[in-house]
């Protein structure tokens, strides 16, 4: 693949989680696809690894927040790697979320991703996001503090 099509790549993927289109997730993941998450999300955290896993969270997550959308701020290509910074944004009007009820709050996460890339998919992640502030404003949002 050129950088282009790693770029492109990589583009699709943050528009497949902001509209949340199912069918395009054999288009970007490869079957494998294996997710390495934050350790602080725990050993019972919902797997995110294959299509089926890829489907089952963006599907959690759209169902707390509808509106979710993520913007791609720096990427960064080399090789088979795509380093990427982005930022979340989204409003908990949905399904409960990290066991707080729909609030209307407004959340905005910074998030940062490694993807390697093997036959022209995305067959690994490696995710880093600022997961005290988004449950510091989903909390704040439970509370009345929106």
């Amino acid at each position: 693949m050129t950088r282009d099509d790693i770029r492109r790549l990589i583009e699709d993927l943050h528009r497949l989680w902001s509209g949340g289109d199912l069918a395009d997730v054999p288009r970007i993941y490869a079957a494998r696809f294996a997710a390495h998450m934050p350790k602080g999300w725990g050993a019972g955290a919902p797997s995110r690894d294959g299509h089926a896993g890829i489907a089952g969270a963006i599907l959690r997550l759209r169902a707390a927040f509808p509106d979710w959308r993520e913007e791609v701020e720096d990427l960064v290509i080399e090789g088979d790697r795509a380093a990427v910074r982005y930022v979340s944004t989204a409003t908990h009007t949905g399904a409960p979320f990290l066991g707080a009820a729909a609030s209307g709050a407004r959340i905005r996460v910074d998030e940062m991703s490694i993807f390697r890339i093997e036959a022209g998919l995305v067959a690994e992640q490696w995710c880093l996001n600022d997961d005290l502030a988004f449950e510091k404003q989903l909390r704040a949002g439970a509370a009345g503090g929106v």
